[in-house]
């Protein structure tokens, strides 16, 4: 016997109408556009986000680094450590403090700085965004960012005191 089965209604795509979906596959696109642009010296894109943020800082503490990119500790070493193999960058403990492990680009990490240069003109062309956009776009994230961080801690705070 063949039974035909009633598909639903046709509609609009549920997630489509999700602004979380919308921040999920906007973030994996990203991703993707930079591991394309990346892939020739053999970098990730966090591992592009260190490099980054210690073109303008030259050291940081470790702890510091993943502050930055809003990533733990147990996130963040391996990064540090693969870059470190690479000679990009240096670990050395900190004088003042031996439990602080201070990060240092290395002259081959600096060098990457103007390698890489074109690098974030490639994705800002890919978006397809004004400047205007743009600059409105990274207000709009950076706001939902630290509202969704702030929400994760008050309900991560509220379980806590439910349970002993």
């Amino acid at each position: 016997m063949n039974v035909e089965r009633s598909s639903p209604e046709p509609g609009p795509d549920p997630l489509e109408q999700m602004v979380c979906f919308a921040l999920y596959a906007a973030s994996r696109a990203t991703n993707r556009h930079y591991v394309a642009l990346l892939k020739p010296w053999g970098l990730t894109y966090p591992q592009y986000l260190v490099l980054v943020l210690l073109w303008s800082h030259h050291s940081l503490a470790v702890k510091e680094v993943a502050e930055h990119l809003k990533l733990d500790s147990g996130t963040t070493s391996p990064l540090i450590r693969r870059l470190e193999s690479r000679g990009f960058l240096t670990r050395e403990r900190s004088i003042d403090d031996e439990r602080t492990v201070i990060v240092s680009l290395t002259a081959s990490g600096a060098a990457l700085r103007e390698e890489l240069a074109h690098i974030p003109g490639c994705v800002a062309e890919a978006t397809q965004l004004t400047a205007s956009d743009g600059e409105s776009a990274l207000m709009l994230l950076h706001g939902v960012a630290k509202n969704l961080i702030t929400a994760s801690t008050d309900a991560e705070n509220t379980i806590k005191g439910r349970n002993p």
